[in-house]
Parts: structure tokens; C-alpha cells; sequence
């Protein structure tokens, strides 16, 4: 299967100031020392309740193929920003760290460490905009395909974004990440090719506008494609040209060849009276098993009202809301992002790792401090209570009573009783070598739908107003970080 390793050189997809920082590092002598960073996001995106965490799979073939080639160098050194020693230095990097993650496709939640980097400084420094790009692009789409499947009821979603995605690179991935979070396919040819999702298709505009006339132009579709015959029917006037002229392809052309017509598609008008009136026109001419297919700028919210007033729909193209994550809610343009940050949590002083923490005048920007932990609790049922953070050394007992810690009420007395712990992260890399063995795109999707059918509580799923799902502490992480508060307040007050 091809990668996109097997194209091209990405090491340098990295911003500036990765490598200032890293000169600076290099520079100072500190290029050995070992840190610790945490990827995580803060907010849902759609305001939801929950995300999709996807990605993985490329970001381990870059850490994999990681290395500056001569013209890199010669590009860095034209720059005038970096020592010649520090350049020579990047001739032979390779990545050498360890890498935790979550497995692709776990359904995740804000502020936990969603993947842990613990590497030499200038090693988890050069890694990061690759990572984020990935996760942040990755995960937005598959979460908003989750949605719009989730509001489809059932009927197929197919991705027909390409033509709206950001750039070819979105447009492939993208497919990636739809397939991830439960579309049927995808009219991307180049997502087909590398990673095996069912690619579909039927026509353009352009193919009825070329004929005279429409019935001409779907019978020559029927006559090139009798096994698949979809028929786009609304370029003149659905329910007066395209549905007669389909029905009549149907029976004239496709019938004597022993053939049935698949479907049609309808990409703009009333797509809820206009499937209605469609179908009853089918049926009523022996054309029960037509399916009807509909596209145009469709989300979660629009489906939904499709639903609501009982649409003849069998199965859904979305195209721009889907690839690009878009929200329907344009008052709010954050919300079309997941917004996934790289921040340093621990730095290795005389052999342990000390934890570090951000401090912000904005309450949700202040980070979870040092090496942890996160684990997913379960009660009796197999439905997810809560997420855990515990320091990396925590011995977590779920035998009996397990006190906890909300963070947003310490004051309460919490306990887990007849649950079950999870850890969510699995070992990547370790001294840079893949320690992992990656799932299939089918297993990852198959996931999914597992962690969505049978784990996340329903009301966590809602569109509006979700259930927020607890990200709590045991006392032990949740005293150190409130140490490190305390800490960091008294020196804010010299």
C-alpha cells in the first residue's frame, strides 16, 4: 500500500522556531537532556462531547522517516540563522525518543494527554508541528463524520468533499479520517489507492449539459455503466425532466439488458419534498429499489431535519461541511476546529523527571503537570464513567472503594465502587525504534463504532447539550498539581 514517505521528504513540514530552538539548545549544550510533552486539546469541536482521535498512522511513518537531506541543509544554511555545527549536527539526525499514544481511532476527551513525547530536548522539539497537524486535521474530520453518520440514522454517508478540502493533502486525508468516523466511502480516487476505502461516484453536471438533450445523455451513462447506473437528475428540473427522463432510461434502455437503474441523485432544491415526490414517482413505475441520493453543503443539522420531515433518502454525498469540519453555526467559527496544542509537562533533572506547568490568567490554559498516566474507568455495565488522571508511578487498585478527585468540585468526597480501569496510552516508539504494531484502517474504523455503540453514554453523543464527560484526579496527581500552583502563585507574588 502506498505511503506518502514513499512520495516525499516531510521533515521540514515544521515551524521556524523549532529549529531556532533547537540551534539554541544545541548551541547551549543542553541537546541531551530529556524532556517530556503532552499532546491534548481543550475544547470539542461543534461543541460536542467528545472527538475522534486520528492520525496516528501518519505521524508514525514520518517520525520513521525523519532525516535532512542535503538540499534541506543547503536550504537551512542559506538562512543565516544557524551555526555550521548545528547544521552538521542535522545530517545524521534520526529520531531517537519514545512516543506514547492513545491507539488510533479512541474516542477522547479535552485535557488529557492524548499522546506523550519523552525524548532528547531537540528530538521532541522538531517532532511537534508534524504531530499536531496530523491530530488536529485527522481527528476534526473524523469526529464531524461520526456526527453526520450518527444523524444519518443508518443510511450510507459518503465523503464527496475533495473539490472543498483545503488541499490535495486534505482531500486524501481527510478521506482517511471520514472512513475512520464511519462514511461509507469516498469519491477520492488517491484515498482509494493508498488506503483501500470503497471510492464511488456518478456524474457530473457537465456530462447532462454536454448532450442536447437529458435523455440522451442518461442513456449513454446507462449504455457505458449498466451495472451502476446513477443518474443526476436535477440539472434542468427534477420532478418535470430528470425523473421522467430517468424512469424512461430505466425501462427503454436498461431493462432489455437485463439491468436495473441503481439510483438517482439530486444535488439541489427542497432535497426533503423533492425526495418525497421522487419516490412515490419511482415506485409507481416498478422502480422500488432506486435508490435516492442527495448532496449539497449537508451536515449533522441538516440531516436531521431531513429526518424530522421524513425525507425519501437512501443515502447521503457530503462534501465542504464534512472534509473541512465546517459548522453550520457561523457565529462561532472556533468551533470548526479541535485546536489540539504541544505543551511541555516534565524535564529530566540527576535521573527523575521533574514536572513543569503553564500558568494562565485563562483558567483552561493552565496544563496538567509532569509524567501521568490516563485511564479510562468503566462501571459494571462497560459504559464509560469518567476519565483518570494519576501520577506515572500510581498504582491504580480498583478492587474496592477508589477515592477520586474532580477537579472542578476537589471539596466532594468521590469514590469509584465496582468499576474497572483502563490505561488509554500504549507504547509508539521506544529509543526510536516502532515498538507498535499499527491497525488496519478497517480495525480503526471498527473501533470506533464499538467505543460509540457500546461504551460512550448516549447523552454524551447528543448534538445539543451533550452530558461533559468527568476528566477527574486521583488525590496524589491532583496534590501535585495544586502544589505547583502554589508554588508558582508564591513566586508570581516576589
Amino acid at each position: 500500500m502506498m505511503k506518502q514517505a514513499d512520495q516525499r521528504n516531510l521533515t521540514m513540514v515544521m515551524d521556524l522556531y523549532e529549529l531556532t530552538m533547537a540551534n539554541g539548545y544545541f548551541n547551549s549544550g543542553d541537546m541531551e537532556s530529556r524532556v517530556a510533552f503532552d499532546v491534548f486539546y481543550r475544547k470539542n469541536p461543534d461543541r460536542g462531547g467528545y472527538a475522534i482521535f486520528a492520525g496516528l498512522e501518519q505521524i508514525v511513518e514520518y517520525v520513521e522517516n525523519l532525516h535532512f537531506s542535503t538540499e534541506d541543509i543547503e536550504y537551512l544554511r542559506s538562512l543565516n540563522t544557524f551555526t555550521d555545527a548545528f547544521l552538521d549536527y542535522l545530517k545524521d539526525f534520526k529520531f531517537h525518543g519514545d512516543i506514547y499514544s492513545f491507539p488510533e481511532g479512541t474516542i477522547m476527551y479535552p485535557n488529557e494527554p492524548i499522546m506523550t513525547i519523552v525524548a532528547p530536548l531537540i528530538d521532541a522539539q522538531i517532532v511537534e508541528t508534524a504531530i499536531l497537524a496530523q491530530v488536529n486535521h485527522q481527528s476534526l474530520v473524523a469526529t464531524k463524520t461520526a456526527r453526520i453518520v450518527k444523524a444519518a440514522a443508518g443510511k450510507l454517508v459518503s465523503d464527496f468533499g475533495a473539490r472543498r478540502a483545503h488541499n490535495m493533502d486534505a482531500a486524501v486525508y481527510g478521506a482517511r479520517a471520514s472512513y475512520i468516523g464511519g462514511a461509507a466511502g469516498t469519491a477520492t480516487v488517491l484515498a482509494g489507492q493508498m488506503f483501500g476505502i470503497p471510492v464511488s461516484g456518478t456524474m457530473a453536471h457537465s456530462w447532462v449539459m454536454y448532450y442536447k438533450d437529458e435523455y440522451e445523455a442518461f442513456k449513454n451513462y446507462a449504455v457505458n455503466y449498466p451495472d451502476n447506473t446513477v443518474l443526476l437528475v436535477d440539472t434542468y428540473d427534477t420532478i418535470q425532466s430528470g425523473i421522467p427522463n430517468a424512469i424512461r432510461v430505466a425501462h427503454e434502455i436498461l431493462e432489455p439488458m437485463g439491468k436495473r437503474l441503481k439510483g438517482i441523485r439530486i444535488d439541489s432544491g427542497d432535497l426533503a419534498y423533492q425526495s418525497i415526490k421522487v419516490r412515490k414517482m419511482l415506485d409507481a413505475a416498478g422502480l422500488n429499489d432506486c435508490m435516492i441520493i442527495v448532496s449539497n453543503s449537508l451536515d449533522e443539522h441538516t440531516i436531521s431535519s431531513l429526518n424530522t420531515q421524513r425525507a425519501c433518502i437512501d443515502s447521503y454525498g457530503v462534501g465542504e461541511r464534512l472534509i473541512t469540519g465546517a459548522t453550520s453555526d457561523y457565529s462561532d467559527d472556533t468551533l470548526a476546529l479541535l485546536g489540539a496544542v504541544y505543551k511541555i509537562a516534565a524535564v529530566e533533572e540527576n535521573g527523575a523527571f521533574v514536572p513543569r506547568i503553564k500558568i494562565s490568567g485563562t483558567v483552561e490554559k493552565i496544563t496538567n503537570p509532569g509524567l501521568k498516566k490516563v485511564y479510562r474507568i468503566y462501571d459494571q455495565t462497560g459504559k464509560a464513567k469518567a476519565d483518570l488522571l494519576a501520577k506515572s508511578d500510581e498504582e491504580i487498585d480498583m478492587s474496592g472503594d477508589f477515592r477520586f478527585v474532580d477537579p472542578q468540585m476537589p471539596w466532594r468526597n468521590l469514590k469509584f465502587t465496582n468499576c474497572t480501569a483502563k490505561p488509554l496510552q500504549v507504547k509508539v516508539f521506544e529509543n526510536g525504534k516502532r515498538v507498535y504494531e499499527l491497525p488496519t484502517l478497517e480495525e480503526i474504523r471498527d473501533y470506533v463504532k464499538k467505543q460509540l455503540r457500546e461504551e460512550i453514554w448516549e447523552e454524551e453523543q447528543r448534538f445539543i447539550n451533550p452530558h461533559v464527560h468527568y476528566m477527574d484526579m486521583t488525590p496524589d496527581y491532583y496534590e501535585l498539581k495544586m502544589g505547583l500552583l502554589h508554588d508558582k502563585g508564591k513566586i508570581l507574588e516576589q
